[in-house]
C-alpha cells in the first residue's frame, strides 16, 4: 500500500466520528442523571445549563480552558509550523497562544468585579456604550465564533479523511451534530467534565508519542537519532530564513513572524470569543484568576510538546518509505503530524492521532455551541425579541440554538472545503478580520475613560484598514496576482493584522485620552442583579432572568473553603460572599503583575536572546530542550488531570455516598437540600 493512501479503513473514520460521538451522548446522560440525582445542580435551570450556577473550582476551569484551546489548530497547525521551520515554530505557536489565556485572568478578575451577574461579554457592552456598540461587537464576537468553528471543522475532516479516506462532506456535519446532541443534554457543567476526560486521554496519548519518538522507536527512538536525522534534512533541503538552513535553531525569520501573527490572532480568538467569557462567568469569583494563570501555563505544554514531537518526526522520517509524501497544500491543511503518527506506529499510530484529534475538536467544538447558544440566547432573543422570556423559554431557545449553530459549523466547513481555503490560510487570517475589536472590548471592562464612540471607530476603521493593508500588500508584492495562494503569504497576512490591531487599538486609546468618559460600571454590575426581599429570617433572590434561587444575607468575606452542600442554592450564597471588591482588586492585581511578567518571559526574555544568538542546537541542547518540554507537560497532566480530583474530592466522597445509599436503600441517595444557617 502507498504511504499516500489512508492507513486506515473508512469504517475506522465513521467510527471514531459517530461512534465517540455517541458515547459521549450517553455519557453526557449519565452524568446530567447524576447531576440532578445526588446533587442540587440541574441542567433545566437556564443559570446551570449557561454558566453552571457560577460556582465550578478552579482546577475544572482550567481543564476546560485547555480542553476549549486545544482546537484541532493546536495539533495540526503546530505541527505544520514544526515541519516549515523547526524547533522555532512548536515555541511560537505554543507562548503565542498561551500570553491570551494568561492575560484574561486580568479581564476575568474585572468580570467578577465589574459585571459579576452577566450572562456574556456583549451584554457588558450593551450595558455600557447602548444598541449600536452592541451590535457592532456582536458582528466581531460572532465573526470570532464562525472563524474559529470553521478552523475546527476544516482541520478536523481533512485529518480524518486523510487517515480513513472517510467522506469530507460527511465529516464536515457529522462532527458537530454528534458534539450538539451531549451539549444540549448537559449544559455547561456537564460539558466541562467531558471537556476533563477529553484533556486526560489527550495527555495520555502525548505521552505516548513523546517516548515512543524519543525513546522506543526503531526509526528514531533517541535523541540523538532525531538530531541526526533532523540535520541531514536541513543539509538535503535548507530552511529559508534558519541560522545555517538548520531546524535546530530559533534563528528563524519565518519562525518569528509566524509568532507575531500568532499573537494578535489569538488576541482576538480569546478576548472576543465567548467560550473564554463562559469558563469566567462559570468560575467561582475567589479563583477564576488562579483558574486562568494554570489553564494557559498548562495548556502551553500541548503544542509544544506535540510539535515538538510530530512536527519534527515528519521532517526526520520525510526519506522513510512509510511516511507520506507531503505537498504545499497538505503542510497547510495540517497533515504533517497524521503523516508521521501513520509512519512511525502504523495503523496504531493513526488511531491514535484520529482519537486525540477527535476529542480535541469535539471539545472545542462543544465550547462553541455554547458559547454561541449564550449570545443568541441572551444578546438576540432575549435583548430584542423577548426581554420578558421565562426560564422555560430561554432554557429552549437556549437548545435551539445550539443545534442550530451546529448545522451552522457543518456548512461554513463545507464552502470553506469547497473554495479551496485550508485551515491553515483561516488560522494566520484571524487576526486581520478580528484584530481592530481586541483593544476596544478590553477597555470596555477594565478602563473607565473608554470612550464610547472612538471604540466604536476604533473597531470598524482598524477592520478596513486590516483588510486593505493585507490586500494592498498581497498585490504589491505578488505582481497584482489574489489568490489564496498569495494572500495567504507570511508577510501579507502580517501587514494586516499588524494594521488592524494597531489601527484599532490607537484610535481607541487616543480618542479616550481626548474625550475620556467617566464611567463607575455601576449599570454593568447591575445586569441581572438578584432583587433581594426579605421575609424573617429568610431572603429569596429573583434575578432579572427569572432565576429561581434563595440566599441568605453573609457578610462580604470571601472564603476558598469548599461548598460542602451541591446545591444552586448553596452556590448563589457563596458567590455572593466571593462578591467583595477589596478581594477581587487584589486579585486584579495578582493576575495583572503574573500575567504581565509570564507574557515578558515568554515573548521576549527566553527567545528574542536565543534567536539573535543564531545557535544551532547539538545533541545536548536538543536533549535539553525537549526533556525541560516534557517535565512542562507532566505538571500540567498534574495540574489539569489529578488537580480537579483532588479538589473535588468533598463533592466525589458525597455523590459515592448517594449512589452506595441508593444501592442498598432504593431511594435513600437523592440529594436533599439541607437548610444553612448564616450569620446576619
Amino acid at each position: 500500500m502507498s504511504a499516500n493512501e489512508p492507513i486506515l479503513p473508512q469504517g475506522a473514520g465513521y467510527g471514531v466520528v459517530v461512534g465517540i460521538g455517541l458515547f459521549f451522548s450517553a455519557f453526557m446522560i449519565g452524568l446530567s442523571a447524576i447531576q440532578t440525582r445526588y446533587t442540587g445542580f440541574s441542567p433545566k435551570n437556564s443559570e446551570e445549563f449557561n454558566s453552571a450556577s457560577r460556582s465550578v473550582k478552579p482546577g475544572l476551569i482550567a481543564s476546560g480552558i485547555v480542553s476549549a484551546w486545544t482546537w484541532a489548530a493546536t495539533l495540526l497547525q503546530s505541527s505544520a509550523v514544526a515541519y516549515k521551520d523547526g524547533i522555532s515554530g512548536p515555541w511560537w505557536y505554543g507562548s503565542g497562544a498561551t500570553v491570551q489565556v494568561l492575560l484574561f485572568a486580568q479581564l476575568a478578575a474585572k468580570l467578577k468585579l465589574n459585571a459579576p451577574h452577566a450572562h456574556t461579554w456583549l451584554e457588558i457592552v450593551a450595558a455600557r456604550w447602548g444598541t449600536v456598540a452592541h451590535l457592532v461587537f456582536m458582528f466581531f464576537g460572532l465573526a470570532t465564533n464562525v472563524i474559529v468553528s470553521s478552523m475546527l471543522i476544516l482541520g478536523g475532516s481533512a485529518t480524518v479523511t486523510s487517515l480513513t479516506g472517510m467522506n469530507t462532506i460527511a465529516a464536515c456535519f457529522l462532527i458537530p451534530l454528534g458534539v450538539a446532541i451531549y451539549v444540549v443534554v448537559g449544559g455547561m457543567r456537564a460539558t466541562l467534565l467531558c471537556d476533563y476526560t477529553h484533556t486526560s486521554v489527550l495527555f495520555a496519548i502525548i505521552f505516548v508519542f513523546v517516548y515512543t519518538v524519543y525513546a522506543t522507536s526503531d526509526k528514531i527512538g533517541s535523541f540523538s537519532a532525531m538530531h541526526e536525522l533532523l540535520t541531514k534534512a536541513s543539509e538535503a533541503a535548507p530552511v529559508d530564513g534558519n541560522a545555517h538552513g538548520s531546524y535546530l535553531t530559533m534563528r528563524s525569520k519565518n519562525g518569528l513572524i509566524f509568532g507575531i501573527i500568532n499573537v494578535i490572532g489569538n488576541f482576538a480568538t480569546v478576548f472576543q470569543d465567548q467560550a473564554y467569557w463562559q469558563r469566567a462567568i462559570a468560575s467561582r469569583p475567589a479563583t477564576c484568576v488562579k483558574a486562568y494563570l494554570l489553564g494557559g501555563l498548562a495548556w502551553f505544554a500541548i503544542p509544544f510538546m506535540f510539535a515538538t514531537t510530530l512536527g519534527l518526526s515528519a521532517v526526520a522520517l520525510r526519506n522513510d518509505p512509510a511516511m507520506r509524501t507531503l505537498s504545499a497544500a497538505d503542510v497547510s491543511a495540517g497533515l504533517p503530524a497524521s503523516a508521521a503518527a501513520a509512519a512511525l506506529l502504523g495503523k496504531s499510530g493513526a488511531a491514535a492521532l484520529l482519537i486525540v484529534l477527535f476529542l480535541a475538536v469535539t471539545s472545542a467544538t462543544s465550547a462553541e455551541l455554547i458559547a454561541v447558544s449564550s449570545i443568541m440566547t441572551y444578546d438576540v432573543y432575549k435583548k430584542y425579541f423577548n426581554p420578558q422570556a421565562t426560564e422555560a423559554q430561554i432554557l429552549k431557545v437556549s437548545h435551539a440554538m445550539v443545534a442550530f449553530f451546529a448545522v451552522v459549523m457543518g456548512i461554513l466547513g463545507l464552502i470553506f472545503f469547497y473554495i479551496g481555503i485550508s485551515m491553515g490560510w483561516l488560522y494566520e487570517f484571524m487576526g486581520v478580520a478580528l484584530g481592530s475589536a481586541v483593544v476596544p472590548i478590553a477597555m470596555c471592562i477594565t478602563w473607565s475613560k473608554a470612550n464610547k464612540w472612538g471604540s466604536i471607530c476604533g473597531a470598524i476603521v482598524g477592520f478596513c484598514c486590516g483588510v486593505i493593508t493585507w490586500l494592498v500588500t498581497t498585490s504589491a508584492l505578488n505582481g497584482g496576482e489574489l489568490t489564496v495562494v498569495t494572500t495567504g503569504g507570511d508577510l501579507e497576512m502580517l501587514s494586516g493584522n499588524l494594521a488592524s490591531i494597531g489601527v484599532g487599538g490607537i484610535i481607541t486609546v487616543v480618542t479616550s485620552l481626548i474625550w475620556p468618559d467617566n464611567f463607575d460600571f455601576e449599570a454593568t454590575r447591575a445586569i441581572n442583579r438578584p432583587t433581594v426581599i426579605f421575609s424573617g429570617e429568610k431572603t429569596a433572590a429573583a434575578s432579572l432572568d427569572d432565576r429561581a434561587s434563595e440566599k441568605k444575607e453573609a457578610p462580604a468575606d470571601v472564603s476558598l473553603k469548599p461548598v460542602t452542600s451541591l446545591s444552586a442554592v448553596a452556590a448563589a450564597q457563596e458567590e455572593e460572599r466571593e462578591l467583595d471588591p477589596v478581594a477581587l482588586q487584589k486579585s486584579f492585581r495578582l493576575a495583572a503583575w503574573a500575567s504581565v511578567i509570564l507574557t515578558l518571559v515568554m515573548l521576549i526574555i527566553i527567545p528574542l536572546p536565543l534567536f539573535f544568538a543564531q545557535t544551532v542546537y547539538g545533541v545536548g541542547g536538543l536533549t535539553a530542550w525537549v526533556v525541560i518540554g516534557m517535565i512542562w507537560a507532566f505538571c500540567s497532566a498534574i495540574a489539569v488531570v489529578v488537580y480537579p480530583l483532588w479538589e473535588s474530592r468533598v463533592a466525589l466522597r458525597t455523590i459515592s455516598g448517594g449512589v452506595v445509599k441508593d444501592i442498598f436503600t432504593r431511594g435513600g441517595g437523592k440529594f436533599v437540600e439541607r437548610p444553612t444557617h448564616t450569620s446576619a
